[in-house]
């Protein structure tokens, strides 16, 4: 059975940047969530993140960010018609048979230092998910691997207030633990656009039992990543390890709060059989021998309908 699945974060534009453009959105295979792929998995909305490597020195992250949201324009959407940009998310219920909804996001805030200003460009270039950090350090909070492990700054703050105002989601899957719980008390959207469950693998980038409940007593959305490192020390990694994520969240309560970030593209290992975004199904076969279908329906796309900002 095949049901039209979201998929809250993929690194394509990364990679495309990378390539300076020569990769095409279309059929590159180095390009795990390409056009093809997307049409043969039957991803119907796919997010596509903004992430500027923590390397590249201050004075050029945030051109390395635009340059990343003109390969969204010029080869996803511009070659692609029936690729939709999501800028309203009413958009997304609006999709015809056919279309692939287009989200933008941004994964860390590092390009954009302290200027609010920076903030409101990328909002109105499209912009409608954010997460404060990466894995480390930055000007608004602490990531899941900064050993400080401090909190929301005064500046993070002030982000979250403007994401609040502009029903932008933000996005808890690289925080650091403190930073994470702060950022519960402030935001009206928060979700994880790619975040597993650390009483299953224990890895910072994981959710505690007590994290993953906050968030569905908040009735916030929790997205499985397919990143092996999250999933499992066993090798090979399977679908069905993936699966132990869901059914811990489901155990917490979780089973109308749980979706899918497969983090295609940003990952260098895959889970056997699911390593790319035309392979998406197989995770809804397995699924499918565990859960009814309305719950699979679900996890692959009507919990994220159900929980967007009104």
């Amino acid at each position: 059975m095949m049901m039209h699945i979201f998929d809250l974060h993929c690194d394509a534009l990364y990679k495309i940047a990378e390539s300076r453009g020569t990769l095409s959105y279309s059929d590159a295979p180095e390009l795990d969530t390409n056009y093809a792929r997307l049409q043969e998995g039957e991803v119907r909305m796919q997010g596509f993140a903004i992430f500027v490597d923590p390397e590249l020195p201050d004075p050029l992250r945030f051109q390395n960010a635009l340059d990343q949201v003109h390969y969204f324009y010029d080869e996803v959407l511009d070659k692609h018609p029936n690729m939709v940009h999501i800028t309203e998310w009413s958009d997304i219920a609006a999709l015809q048979p056919g279309q692939i909804g287009a989200l933008l996001t941004l994964e860390g805030v590092d390009p954009i230092g302290n200027d609010l200003k920076k903030m409101n460009i990328l909002y109105r270039l499209g912009v409608r998910s954010v997460g404060l950090t990466w894995n480390f350090a930055n000007l608004a909070a602490d990531g899941a691997l900064e050993e400080r492990g401090a909190g929301l700054t005064a500046f993070g703050r002030e982000l979250v207030t403007l994401f609040n105002r502009n029903q932008i989601l933000t996005d808890v899957s690289h925080l650091c633990e403190r930073a994470f719980w702060d950022v519960l008390e402030v935001a009206k959207y928060p979700f994880a656009s790619h975040s597993n469950a650390r009483a299953i693998l224990d890895h910072p980038r994981n959710l505690t039992d007590a994290q993953a409940q906050a968030m569905f007593q908040r009735d916030a959305m929790i997205h499985v990543v397919y990143c092996p490192y999250f999933i499992s020390e066993q090798e090979p990694v399977s679908i069905t390890d993936l699966l132990r994520h869901i059914d811990h969240f489901c155990s917490l309560g979780g089973v109308k709060h749980i979706g899918l970030g497969s983090d295609f593209d940003g990952i260098a290992y895959h889970v056997h059989d699911l390593e790319h975004a035309g392979q998406s199904q197989r995770v809804i076969d397995e699924l499918l021998k565990h859960y009814s279908e309305e719950q699979v329906r679900g996890f692959a796309h009507e919990n994220f309908l159900r929980h967007l900002p009104r």
